[in-house]
């Protein structure tokens, strides 16, 4: 294999990127043709083009340097059979600083985040250390990985969901795919490791009449229940009712509407408030005020949440979220085209909201199979 140093002018930016060319040889195309073929790899090295000033060459002559040092390593990696490792030209290079760095960029959602913060630490606290350098990670280390997700405990004692295996999992391998693309490693060594699938979790929803039942009920915490039958009204999230303040509430002559940035997507939304709704918010205070003043996460808020349903009548295990699974199913029963639902929730992809169509489906079979009953 043959290693060349190319450079190529960025129209946009007016600089000139710096890259190695693989040369790996010719092969024959189906037709018969020879075809050469070829790697690339980016240095995010860059020369200033035309530079004008004594520094401004000084500066791109060491650049120059570095790029034609960095193209000796991987010549010399080549020819020890180290090829696959990028950059410091070192097969130590650090899979857990690069996997730092990959939960880091995703700290505008919070879920997502954590779920891969939790994958990192069960990643640490597996290898025993807060370094792994990129030589160790093959498809044996990837199956102990997965193995010892499979047998950890969490802190009640208890062993991981089946659901967290893999979506820890799938977050290892994500960042295995990111240094594959980086050019950190020359495959992902976790392609062929099979983790248990991750099951879409039952949505339970309320039906109207609970729903009736449960807005007839009294609540420890009233800001609880105002809370909760607002968001079966109009869909928004636990984290977007909690810190939805009343400046996001806009009032006009066609209707009330909360105008807000989701806090999961950061995307801004529209939600219609319909009039039955609107009885659950108190009267207008200052902008900055939150609406639902008081409303915690905490345990005695789910616990309160729980007595609630029993004492209303319900027997499903019931979150604050499956107030969102109730609008959603509810706007189906009762009209709403699916397009229209995914815009009223949010949704980026149309297959999450399918989901709630499906459910919709399955109980209207459910209503016609009863039918079967009818002894004619």
């Amino acid at each position: 294999m043959k290693v060349h140093l190319r450079q190529r002018k960025q129209t946009k930016s007016g600089k000139i990127s710096l890259y190695l060319e693989y040369y790996k040889g010719t092969v024959k195309t189906e037709d018969g043709k020879t075809k050469a073929v070829r790697d690339y790899e980016y240095l995010d090295l860059y020369l200033k083009d035309n530079p004008q000033t004594k520094q401004e060459r000084q500066t791109n002559k060491e650049t120059l340097e570095l790029a034609k040092s960095i193209k000796a390593k991987r010549e010399l990696e080549i020819k020890n059979g180290q090829y696959g490792f990028k950059r410091s030209g070192s097969s130590n290079a650090d899979f857990m600083a690069f996997f730092r760095k990959q939960r880091d960029n995703r700290e505008s959602n919070e879920n997502t985040y954590n779920n891969w913060d939790s994958t990192y630490k069960h990643l640490e606290s597996f290898v025993g250390s807060d370094s792994l350098p990129f030589k160790r990670l093959d498809q044996k280390f990837c199956e102990e990985f997965l193995e010892y997700l499979k047998n950890v405990k969490k802190t009640d004692g208890n062993p991981l969901a089946s659901a967290s295996v893999g979506s820890y999992f799938s977050k290892f391998r994500a960042g295995l795919k990111k240094a594959v693309k980086k050019r950190y490693l020359s495959h992902n060594p976790a392609s062929d490791v099979e983790a248990p699938s991750i099951k879409t979790p039952k949505r339970e929803h309320l039906t109207v009449d609970e729903l009736k039942a449960v807005a007839k009920e009294e609540c420890r915490y009233p800001v609880l229940k105002n809370a909760f039958l607002f968001a079966c009204l109009t869909g928004l999230r636990w984290s977007d009712i909690q810190k939805l303040t009343w400046s996001e509430i806009e009032q006009n002559e066609d209707g009330w509407r909360v105008v807000f940035h989701q806090k999961k997507t950061d995307g801004l939304q529209y939600v219609e408030i319909p009039d039955n709704a609107k009885q659950y918010l108190t009267d207008p205070k200052a902008p900055e005020v939150r609406v639902f003043k008081g409303l915690k996460y905490s345990s005695y808020m789910n616990v309160a949440l729980q007595r609630w349903m029993m004492e209303a009548g319900i027997t499903k295990n019931i979150t604050f979220h499956c107030a969102r699974h109730t609008y959603a199913i509810l706007q189906l029963q009762h009209g709403a085209d699916i397009y229209t639902v995914s815009k009223l929730l949010g949704h980026k992809n149309i297959k999450t909201t399918q989901i709630y169509a499906d459910i919709v489906d399955q109980k209207r079979k459910e209503a016609v199979n009863r039918l079967n009953s009818i002894d004619l």
